[in-house]
């Protein structure tokens, strides 16, 4: 479309995922991702599909899990505690090899914490919140463009590599509104599903399951899982940067700390400061070699978060010591500003190492 359209966030997730085909949407109400079940439950009636408000978190994630067995398009959406009673159904998911997008708009935490955007669940996403050796593939929009594209793409991922798709997004992003294009859905070619479960009057009967009691039959399960999850390294890594070619100082960050970092950066760009960012959009698989390539030199990295530090971890294995990585973070539900992080940043280009130890926290 040619023209920009104005929506809240969590609305465009839900329209995007209905223009993507998701035919079967279970939820259950939680502050900030309200809007998603609420538009959901007037457009599915619309759409012929299917929109159930479950009893519970638990109940709907099952629900996404019967639904993908039987071949929809499904999606489930909470907030963190509410992801937290999903993950054991999830990895029951990823176990079976079923397809499904699962949104979590992120608060305050620990427990229930508040209701304010917060980046607390990085480690919950990319690291497997449940049982088991399992990866989600993992999306972080940072503004409502990226939030309609990338779930059209979740769904198409969710199928080609039969895994469960996670959009990470946050209080922020999912509330606030901003013109964007609609681009049209254009689907892929993707493998038939014919593992579906779909009747088998004329067939032989299938079975979806994620038990495996013959020895050493789970072993040889999990290597495939772990091959699937290579391919995804291999094929799946997407990132930006803004001026890191000269950069002595380049800031990490995801989401909305990436677009609040990026107005830093700008500004301090125009005092003649070499600054730049680099922005992970797939949180897993995480742009390791990317960041690795980038480490050296003189060059000193900062990583700003809304959370106590957990991303921060993984840029610190992929730089592999090979430079100095800070990190900015606030937790607890607490937006950072523009102005804090360009303090960070000033703090960096006049940083001592030697002066302070090697996990410094700035």
């Amino acid at each position: 479309m040619d023209k920009k359209i104005l929506m809240k966030g969590n609305e465009v997730i839900a329209e995007a995922a209905i223009q993507a085909g998701c035919r079967f949407y279970a939820g259950y109400p939680i502050t900030p991702q309200n809007e998603i079940p609420e538009y959901m439950s007037r457009r599915m009636i619309e759409v012929d599909g299917v929109f159930i408000q479950a009893e519970s978190e638990i109940a709907a994630i099952n629900m996404v899990f019967g639904a993908s067995a039987a071949g929809a398009r499904a999606m489930t959406s909470s907030s963190s505690p509410g992801i937290s009673l999903k993950q054991e159904a999830i990895s029951f998911l990823v176990g079976a090899e079923l397809p499904a997008v699962i949104v979590n708009i992120q608060r305050g935490g620990p427990g229930l914490g508040n209701i304010s955007a917060s980046q607390a669940d990085y480690f919950q996403a990319v690291k497997g919140g449940g049982h088991g050796d399992y990866k989600l593939l993992v999306y972080a929009p940072y503004n409502l463009q990226e939030l309609w594209d990338l779930t059209m793409l979740a769904f198409d991922k969710a199928d080609e590599y039969r895994n469960p798709v996670m959009i990470l997004g946050d209080g922020v992003v999912g509330q606030m509104m901003e013109p964007f294009y609609q681009t049209p859905y254009i689907r892929p070619d993707l493998p038939e599903k014919d593992w579906i479960l779909d009747g088998c009057r004329d067939r032989e009967p299938r079975v979806i399951k994620s038990l495996y009691m013959g020895d050493g039959e789970l072993e040889m399960r999990n290597n495939l899982l772990q091959k699937k999850y290579q391919k995804m390294r291999d094929s799946e890594i997407m990132f930006e940067g803004y001026y890191i070619e000269d950069s002595e100082v380049l800031v990490v960050a995801f989401g909305i700390a990436a677009r609040i970092a990026l107005s830093s950066v700008m500004r301090l760009r125009r005092e003649g400061l070499k600054v730049g960012l680099f922005r992970p959009i797939t949180l897993f698989p995480f742009p390791e070699k990317e960041l690795f390539m980038l480490a050296g030199g003189n060059r000193r990295f900062i990583t700003v978060e809304m959370n106590a530090g957990q991303m921060v971890e993984d840029v610190r294995l992929s730089v592999n010591g090979q430079s100095e990585v800070l990190f900015y973070g606030r937790p607890g539900g607490s937006i950072i500003t523009p102005e804090e992080v360009e303090e960070k940043i000033r703090l960096v280009f006049n940083y001592q190492p030697y002066l302070v130890k090697k996990d410094f926290t700035i």
